[in-house]
């Protein structure tokens, strides 16, 4: 029944309706959970779990991939001037050559949830077709940044949480240029590593990387 009303609710053009249905069946604290970085070659991938206060301007929390680099930090401003609750989980490029992308992606939503700072959420709305392995009642939501305003805040969240730490990775390893292409595999990062080969944060099980490993 619940699956249901959300596919309902889901083609609302109010982003926090999924939210406010919940909280109006008596759940006191919803949160979005979504990742950053299950496609690079190179880097962890980062999650973060997102409790928007209800009273907050929800519509301006949309899906990061549209958005400017500059309107993502503006909105992480935002995050913390509203009193958003958050949490960030990471798992790193080792963690996911060895439990997968898949599950190092929930893994870092699991982690994400576990620090969250503020009430544990009751309910979590999660980007994608899994549910993360927890006890917490769950909902997937396919591209669900573009259905749930708590989703989008949490894709925002992660994904400029990501690039910071690909932007410090850059003066560590400058030849592959992380800090524009963030480890993602642009030709340009393709040819670093057939010209330097590897370093030490690119993922080992990844085509376009396997083949370089000595």
């Amino acid at each position: 029944m619940m699956n249901f009303v959300f596919s309902e609710l889901s083609g609302s053009k109010d982003n926090f309706s999924i939210e406010r249905f919940l909280y109006s069946k008596g759940i006191l604290c919803v949160a979005g959970c979504d990742e950053a970085g299950r496609g690079p070659l190179a880097g962890p991938v980062v999650a973060a779990c997102v409790v928007l206060p209800t009273d907050c301007e929800h519509s301006s929390f949309v899906d990061s991939k549209i958005l400017t680099h500059c309107k993502r930090l503006e909105l992480c401003s935002r995050l913390q001037e509203i009193g958003a609750a958050f949490g960030i989980g990471i798992v790193s490029e080792q963690k996911i050559d060895e439990i997968n992308i898949l599950q190092g992606s929930l893994l870092a939503m699991k982690r994400a949830v576990r620090n969250l700072k503020g009430p544990a959420p009751e309910f979590i709305l999660v980007d994608g077709k899994c549910t993360i392995p927890l006890l917490t009642p769950q909902a997937p939501l396919v591209r669900g940044e573009s259905k749930s305003s708590s989703i989008a805040a949490a894709s925002i969240l992660a994904k400029v949480e990501r690039d910071r730490i690909m932007v410090e990775y850059h003066h560590q390893f400058p030849v592959y240029n992380f800090l524009k292409n963030k480890g993602y595999p642009t030709l340009e990062h393709r040819k670093a590593i057939q010209i330097n080969g590897i370093c030490p944060i690119h993922r080992k099980t990844f085509r376009g990387v396997k083949e370089h490993v000595e």
